[in-house]
């Protein structure tokens, strides 16, 4: 039998398990977590001028979430959404995330920008069921369900959120210039940690927070102002109230054929302490008021427009599982006509 000489057989032996470590590190995947959800809604929606009733079954959303670590601090997040409307999917982020330490962030690529709350948690995170129906909510410019490319920092200084990024503006404005964006948010209670917010917590946090956004490109300006307070009350009950005031001028806005629009919005709730099944019965309630003036006509006159909601929800397990029926009534003092909407919907993620 050939015997080597152990000065050559220790050499050997180190390249051979080199080479195996290689393999087995290339063979093993990398950390990654898979998510969907999905919002799905019945609406009858009332008669109109010149138009009868209606009764639809709606695929409002669908998503999938990919979520991938490089490194302890090198991240990667890519995530699709089905247009209910068009029937197609796309990219909505796809996100390289530098994330450093806590007060130093940077995220590149397709994402939400510094904007308001709403945005910041959008539909599958909002506290009641028509967010973005009211011309205030996340009117800032957009390239798809609110997102933009560009670059971002932020970071979470205690009670303090900072944030700001320059995002491509062809994209999502069609100005050749780059679209600047920051917020700044307090807590003066429970702290909201991370990049993206809730526009509730169901009872986990004591909430008092007061945030600012503004977005900026060639002069042109949006900003807004918004509150979230939350707390837990006796027997388990959870009580909510959240607003916000919007200023567009020149950038963003719900309505493209007017240079400036602003309103606010006041919105509160309930939820029971008591379990009924697995779930927890919610109340809410918002009124909200935008006005569109500096039309692009002639014929783009003032108007003003207030929406309504009330909604009554099962809460089975926060965002993952509700159901909500809803009433929506939005009024126009010119230009649209009133439309008014109930309707059933269930939001499932996970």
């Amino acid at each position: 039998m050939l015997m080597l000489p152990l000065r050559r057989c220790v050499p050997a032996l180190l390249v051979g398990l080199m080479a195996c470590a290689v393999s087995v590190q290339a063979q093993t995947p990398l950390p990654v977590s898979v998510g969907a959800g999905m919002r799905s809604s019945f609406v009858h929606t009332g008669a109109q001028e010149n138009t009868g009733s209606t009764d639809r079954f709606l695929l409002d959303s669908a998503r999938i979430y990919l979520n991938g670590t490089v490194t302890p601090q090198i991240k990667f997040t890519f995530n699709t959404e089905y247009n209910g409307v068009t029937n197609a999917i796309g990219v909505m982020d796809a996100i390289g995330r530098f994330e450093l330490k806590k007060t130093f962030n940077i995220w590149a690529g397709r994402f939400l920008p510094p904007s308001d709350r709403a945005n910041l948690h959008g539909p599958y995170y909002a506290h009641e069921w028509g967010s973005f129906i009211d011309g205030i909510q996340d009117g800032y410019p957009t390239t798809v369900v609110g997102r933009a490319d560009g670059m971002a920092y932020w970071g979470d200084f205690g009670k303090a959120k900072v944030s700001l990024g320059a995002f491509d503006g062809p994209n999502t404005t069609g100005t050749p210039k780059v679209l600047t964006a920051a917020r700044f948010q307090y807590d003066f209670l429970d702290p909201e940690e991370g990049y993206y917010l809730n526009g509730t917590y169901y009872g986990t946090k004591n909430v008092l927070a007061l945030g600012g956004a503004v977005q900026n490109q060639s002069g042109n300006t949006a900003a807004t102002a918004d509150l979230l307070f939350e707390t837990k009350v006796g027997g388990g009950g959870v009580i909510s109230i959240q607003s916000e005031y919007s200023y567009y001028d020149n950038l963003g806005g719900w309505n493209s054929n007017y240079a400036l629009s602003r309103g606010a919005f006041i919105m509160g709730s309930y939820m029971f302490g008591q379990k009924i099944g697995t779930g927890n019965i919610e109340i809410l309630g918002k009124y909200a008021e935008a006005t569109f003036d500096r039309g692009a006509t002639a014929t783009d006159i003032y108007y003003k427009q207030k929406t309504s909601e009330g909604d009554l929800s099962y809460i089975i397990k926060e965002f993952n599982a509700r159901v909500t029926a809803f009433y929506t009534n939005r009024k126009f003092s010119a230009v649209k006509s009133d439309v008014w909407t109930v309707g059933l919907g269930l939001q499932i993620q996970m």
